[in-house]
């Protein structure tokens, strides 16, 4: 399956549109936190991959200022938004493929739904770059739709724009993360904004840290 449109293009064309639609991220708040509790050390440097308007950055450093964070995206009206909605980050126009390429370390990783837009092959090596910039005893976040992933379908938005959107699967992202010596010890399911699909928020934690395991699915009322 391919993409009929990349979705970098799509995002920069209605960046406005995706701010307006999700920058209000606290009915994730509780995975969030988490992340941030899991985080311990003071000033700890995090990277943001697929950052977007930096609607997850902005939730990280109201509830952290102590943490240093850097954004990544690869559409320039994004990142436009993202360095207006979160002055204090610096924020660099990059693939998220491209991570490793940044010559550093981070105490922790974010991958906040961009996932939906990668095959199975992207996101699980997405995973294995995550994994290889996070320090010891680091943090990793990915958040995804999850379905069969032979449940993958092509979208057409609104607008008349067409991407695939991927469906992924825990079994395979929680494995993936102990390949590379992360444990998955925070499991989360709740409702889209679409209220059709589920959403699907895993954690994983490096060795070393308190990996007892937090699963959760919640329902909205």
């Amino acid at each position: 399956m391919q993409n009929p449109q990349p979705a970098p293009a799509i995002f920069d064309k209605h960046a406005l549109v995706y701010e307006e639609k999700y920058m209000d991220v606290s009915m994730y708040w509780e995975s969030l936190d988490f992340f941030c509790n899991k985080v311990g050390r003071e000033g700890a440097e995090i990277l943001d991959i697929a950052c977007g308007p930096g609607n997850v950055a902005r939730y990280l450093l109201d509830r952290r200022p102590d943490f240093h964070l850097t954004g990544t995206d690869l559409a320039p009206n994004m990142l436009d938004l993202a360095r207006k909605n979160v002055p204090e980050a610096e924020f660099l126009l990059m693939d998220a493929r491209a991570t490793g390429s940044l010559g550093r370390k981070f105490d922790a990783v974010v991958c906040a739904f961009v996932a939906p837009y990668l095959s199975k092959p992207e996101v699980l090596a997405l995973i294995d770059t995550a994994a290889s910039v996070l320090r010891d005893q680091g943090v990793l976040y990915l958040s995804t739709m999850e379905d069969d992933y032979d449940k993958s379908f092509l979208q057409t938005n609104r607008f008349g724009d067409q991407l695939m959107m991927y469906y992924h699967e825990s079994d395979y992202l929680c494995a993936t993360m102990e390949q590379n010596g992360l444990s998955c010890a925070y499991l989360q399911r709740l409702p889209a904004v679409d209220g059709v699909s589920v959403d699907l928020v895993v954690v994983g934690l490096g060795l070393g840290m308190d990996n007892t395991t937090n699963n959760f699915t919640l329902w909205a009322t």
